[in-house]
């Protein structure tokens, strides 16, 4: 088990800087980029959902749940995307493979411990706009992003009594955002002029947060069980130390060939972007042996969060809601002779306000999961694969129309740690 965490962990730093190139989606543009993580593959099968107790699945969402463990857990996932991107004139599609999480949980009787990065937020867009004055001069305008926001984190869980556990994460916030604008007018017969502009600017990220949770969960009769769950996030801020380089490039057939003489750097202030505040109930009624059905409601007070840059027009913040419906059914988690008797199934629904408004246009996102959870012959641990099909966006106010597909795959691997041998 060391073994393999010692690996992992290896290859999750050779491929931090790959997971943080995990989106393609033009909203990617605006604050810290697009929010990727939405919990483990356990989590995003069923909508997000995150109220039940585990002892074989480690929780990032709610650090209540890590005095849930019985076992050491290790989880690791990621994804494949698969991105439609539409607009009223064309349409593009694009592919994406980045790592989510790496994470460990240890419990120690009534108080679990967990551990972990996430690549938490990503940029990745690369867009083509053209403006025509009324002199007949086109600019075509070239704008490229990449990098993204990580975390790290650690954190307790503790249970105060049988059914009533606390628990806070402490996470540290690091990354880099790097953006390119490149402006190429043309003449009034349509040909490039020889030379552009291109601004170049870099974000360097970092600051921490904390979240809070409680999990809570009492009999309702011999058969079902009440699950209850609430998570706060305070507000917080991440500062930003920006950078911004103009340069003239020669430029070939509407190309970039290249700089001509020496960018120039302009000064731009360093910025904090105030994370919001965010309070998430959960609850749930069911047998975790055999079937949960539940659903979250997430209130983020987005409103005062801001861009990285004053000059970004036309595009504003509100406050964010999200509600999650969802549940796992398993067949008989005791059958010796009927493998898919075991296997958890999982599905959910997702509605959310992102908060963000474009061209005064408030960006939704909707999606549907299934995914299944299939146990390893022999062990506590488990292969979870999901699938989310969603859209995001719309196509009227001349914004894009994302329909995507995730297919999520994790680990979850347990292990008994810190017994004490009773034979040399």
């Amino acid at each position: 088990m060391i073994k393999k965490i010692i690996v992992s962990i290896s290859l999750l730093f050779s491929l931090v800087s790959f997971a943080q190139n995990g989106t393609s989606s033009p909203y990617s543009f605006y604050g810290i980029g697009d929010v990727r993580f939405k919990g483990t593959v356990e989590n995003t099968s069923m909508g997000g959902l995150a109220i039940v107790p585990d002892s074989i699945h480690l929780n990032i969402i709610n650090p209540a749940m890590y005095s849930s463990l019985k076992l050491t857990t290790y989880a690791v996932g990621g994804t494949f995307t698969v991105n439609k991107l539409t607009t009223d004139s064309q349409s593009e599609k694009a592919q994406r493979t980045a790592l989510d999480y790496l994470a460990v949980g240890i419990p120690m009787k009534k108080l679990g411990i967990g551990f972990g990065l996430i690549p938490y937020s990503s940029v990745g867009y690369n867009l083509k706009s053209s403006i025509t004055d009324s002199n007949l001069i086109r600019t075509d305008s070239y704008d490229k992003g990449d990098g993204g926001v990580n975390k790290v984190f650690l954190g307790f869980g503790y249970q105060l009594t049988k059914g009533l556990s606390i628990g806070a994460d402490v996470q540290y916030n690091f990354g880099q955002i790097n953006t390119q604008n490149i402006a190429i007018r043309y003449d009034v017969n349509g040909f490039p002029i020889q030379y552009a502009s291109k601004e170049v600017n870099k974000s360097i990220v970092n600051g921490a947060n904390i979240t809070t949770g409680v999990s809570y969960q009492s009999k309702l009769n011999k058969k079902i069980n009440l699950f209850a769950s609430a998570i706060y996030s305070p507000s917080s801020n991440v500062n930003l130390t920006n950078t911004r380089t103009v340069s003239l490039v020669q430029t070939v057939n509407g190309v970039d060939a290249g700089v001509v003489g020496d960018p120039v750097e302009i000064g731009v202030p360093s910025t904090k972007l105030s994370l919001p505040s965010k309070f998430t109930f959960g609850l749930g009624l069911g047998d975790s042996t055999k079937w949960i059905i539940g659903t979250e409601l997430i209130f983020q007070n987005s409103s005062n969060f801001g861009n990285r840059f004053s000059d970004i027009a036309n595009v504003s913040y509100q406050n964010a809601t999200k509600l999650t419906i969802g549940g796992y059914y398993i067949p008989n988690h005791k059958s010796f002779t009927n493998y898919f008797s075991r296997v958890v199934y999982r599905g959910g629904l997702r509605y959310e306000n992102t908060g963000l408004v474009v061209n005064n246009t408030s960006i939704k996102d909707q999606a549907v999961t299934l995914g299944i959870g299939m146990p390893l012959r022999g062990t506590f641990s488990n292969i979870n694969i999901g699938v989310e099909f969603g859209n995001r966006g719309t196509k009227s106010a001349g914004l894009v129309d994302e329909n995507y597909m995730n297919i999520n795959v994790g680990l979850s691997l347990n292990d008994r740690w810190f017994v004490k041998r009773k034979y040399d």
